[in-house]
């Protein structure tokens, strides 16, 4: 078998297991920053475990897109170090194989890692996103008993109190409501009706109260007049998006599109708004993300050059840095590109283009035996903090 096959086949095993022990970590740690919102939906919407159990799925999506590429670089980066340390990168050398040689693998690694981000990107993000806001929706619907509470007025929707006085479980059908209705401001509504029943809305994440034999009165404020209604049906719909808050990260709808979607919502949308904006950021991250795995990937793979001396925690600990700041740079140019103040294209793509750079240029310093130093990064802190 040729030398470069052997070494190509070698690098590879060396980094996959890394990957995977990486990817199930940072999972984890993710998941765990949620952990309070599940136990929110267990306890006080009475959501079973299965039920938690998928919409964590849903979830990961969402993650995969930033975990996948933080895998990558830290497996190539404790790759090359644990090289570096058994001297194995020497030994390479003196067989006479190039630094510039072992890109291949790398590059083969991080183009792996790069089509999962973007298979997470175009198509686990909406659906992961769809899926979960239609579950939601099924939760707060079949837990209306416990979410409304019986001689309590209830003002967890968006300026509309409601009180009723008895709720039946099984039928889901409401006993004397009462609602005060503040959402027109010229208009002070209230309602009062003896029986009235819960739908839902999966679709628009609304709750349908539809009331039976009751009375509207209403008071503009404007006109200072009053006048009476008496129905046999009314319909209200009730916001659930502010009474069901947290476990999900608050999110643009642009997320839940489909890449066709969002073009068509792109198109539609007036130039130089918000939604225009929001719009051209998401449709790029969705490509700036994949490609920020084979920038990071080529990013770890000279620092990893390093001497025996270096050790693989500080090595992860440096990798860990380099994606805060690569993280950092990716969240200024979201902020920014929402605003107009930078096009949404650079404001995605220029964190891609500041950690090529440098990756080009830490890679030219170890081809030419200049490989960068970890004593760096101390020294200057430490610099930086006496001249404070």
């Amino acid at each position: 078998m040729p030398l470069n096959a052997i070494i190509n086949r070698y690098l590879l095993r060396e980094m996959i297991p890394p990957f995977f022990i990486n990817l199930g970590f940072f999972m984890f740690v993710f998941l765990m920053s949620q952990i309070l919102d599940v136990m929110n939906l267990m306890v006080n919407y009475n959501a079973g475990l299965l039920t938690v159990l998928f919409m964590i799925v849903y979830h990961v999506p969402y993650f995969l897109i930033f975990i996948i590429p933080l895998s990558a670089m830290i497996s190539v980066l404790l790759t090359f170090l644990r090289m570096s340390g058994d001297n194995e990168i020497v030994a390479l050398k003196s067989s006479g194989v190039s630094i510039y040689r072992l890109i291949q693998p790398v590059f083969l690694f991080c183009f792996a890692a790069a089509l999962l981000t973007g298979i997470m990107t175009i198509y686990g993000l909406p659906w992961g996103k769809k899926s979960f806001n239609n579950m939601l929706a099924d939760v707060a619907a079949s837990s209306i008993d416990i979410g409304l509470k019986e001689r309590t007025f209830n003002d967890d929707f968006d300026n509309v109190m409601l009180y009723v006085n008895r709720i039946d479980v099984k039928t889901k059908t409401l006993i004397d409501v009462f609602i005060e209705d503040q959402r027109n401001e010229d208009m002070l509504s209230t309602v009062v009706a003896p029986r009235g029943k819960i739908f839902s809305d999966p679709e628009k994440k609304i709750f349908q109260l539809r009331l039976f034999d009751g009375v509207i009165n209403q008071v503009s404020i404007k006109n200072r007049v009053a006048n009476t209604l008496s129905f046999d049906t009314y319909d209200i719909n009730l916001d659930m998006q502010q009474r069901i808050s947290g476990f999900t990260t608050r999110s643009t709808d642009e997320k839940t599109m489909w890449l066709h979607e969002l073009r068509d919502f792109i198109k539609s949308s007036p130039e130089n708004s918000d939604y225009y904006y929001q719009g051209l950021l998401e449709l790029h991250r969705k490509f700036s993300m994949p490609v920020a795995c084979l920038v990071l990937g080529f990013l770890a793979f000279p620092l990893g050059l390093q001497s025996k001396s270096a050790k693989q925690s500080m090595g992860l600990g440096l990798g860990l840095l380099l994606f805060l700041v690569f993280y950092l740079l990716f969240s200024a140019g979201k902020v920014y590109g929402e605003t107009g103040t930078v096009p949404p294209w650079l404001g995605m793509w220029a964190p891609n283009a500041f950690m090529g750079v440098l990756a080009g240029y830490l890679l030219v310093r170890a081809g030419r035996e200049k490989p960068f130093r970890f004593t760096f990064i101390p020294r200057a802190i430490r610099r930086f903090f006496v001249h404070q």
